[in-house]
């Protein structure tokens, strides 16, 4: 009887506007982007984008993360958590990539989710057992993370 549209989670569906400010939990099948306030969780299937002008105080859990304004809670990206150049995150971040650009603030613990599963039951390495530090191996450049 009704055609129902079929839900792409790789567009924007729902939009939090400048100027804007919404209070209480989120569940999307598609993605959101949050230009305004927001005050509550997010859990969508899609991206989780906070604008420039964006603020979020919640949770957030997405396949990708985008943040290039002020998020106040944990985050949980399936895939890949990206802190722009006017990016705040002040909480616990876990994701399967990690990307930070210089300029982002990022106060809190990271942790790194592993792909697949078969890198999750690896042994381990001969120096983890003997305590010598393990040899480099080639990451790629949007993994590695430096300390200065």
């Amino acid at each position: 009887m009704f055609n129902r549209k079929r839900i792409n989670v790789g567009e924007t569906d729902s939009l939090i506007g400048e100027g804007s400010v919404f209070e209480g939990k989120i569940q999307s099948q598609a993605s959101i982007r949050v230009e305004g306030q927001l005050i509550g969780d997010i859990e969508c299937d899609g991206d989780a984008t906070i604008g420039e002008n964006g603020t979020a105080r919640s949770n957030i859990v997405a396949r990708n993360i985008i943040i290039a304004g002020t998020v106040y809670g944990n985050v949980h990206a399936r895939q890949t958590l990206s802190l722009t150049a006017t990016a705040r995150l002040y909480g616990n971040a876990t994701a399967q990539a990690l990307v930070v650009a210089e300029g982002a603030i990022f106060q809190g613990m990271s942790k790194m989710e592993v792909k697949d599963a078969a890198a999750q039951s690896a042994p381990a390495s001969p120096s983890a057992q003997t305590g010598e530090a393990a040899p480099a191996r080639d990451v790629p450049a949007a993994k590695r993370i430096s300390a200065v």
